[in-house]
């Protein structure tokens, strides 16, 4: 049995490795998403912003360190990641990005039809059918790795 140790005493199963069959559906998902993300013209640092702020909201470390990698590998900077919890409150992000980040948002809280309607409103005015089924896809994915993620305690580890 594959187990490891976390700041808890129960030791956690790392279930990708557990499961890896589950596990490379999944990546095999993403792979698929990524390719719809691109198709519908979604520019990377977009996608990247949907999965941390997605990471973000759901807690993962592990997912956050992982993306905020990407998002600089893709050109994104450090300002925009550092303020991207509240991204609300600032001017530094696109109408696109924003209607992207309301969507990924409303897709994390499903319960929140109040968000979901809002966000959606705001999406058909600034975003094509294809990105907004792209973004909610990526949401979807994401939250799937965060909870594998979250789950099995997945360390960050110090580069």
């Amino acid at each position: 049995m594959s187990t490891h140790t976390t700041g808890s005493a129960i030791q956690r199963i790392f279930i990708d490795k557990q499961s890896p069959a589950a596990y490379q559906a999944l990546v095999r998902t993403s792979e698929a998403v990524r390719a719809v993300a691109a198709e519908a013209g979604l520019d990377r640092t977009l996608v990247e912003l949907v999965n941390l702020r997605v990471s973000q909201i759901n807690g993962c470390a592990y997912c956050l360190n992982v993306h905020t990698n990407a998002a600089l590998r893709a050109g994104e900077t450090p300002q925009r990641l550092g303020v991207l919890a509240a991204w609300r409150d600032t001017e530094l992000f696109t109408p696109d990005e924003r209607a992207a980040l309301a969507l990924a948002e409303a897709t994390t809280d499903p319960a929140d039809t109040t968000a979901q309607e809002a966000a959606y409103g705001t999406a058909r005015e600034v975003l094509t059918d294809d990105q907004i089924s792209a973004v909610i896809w990526v949401a979807v994915t994401i939250n799937a790795f965060n909870r594998v993620s979250v789950m099995s305690g997945h360390p960050v580890r110090n580069r």
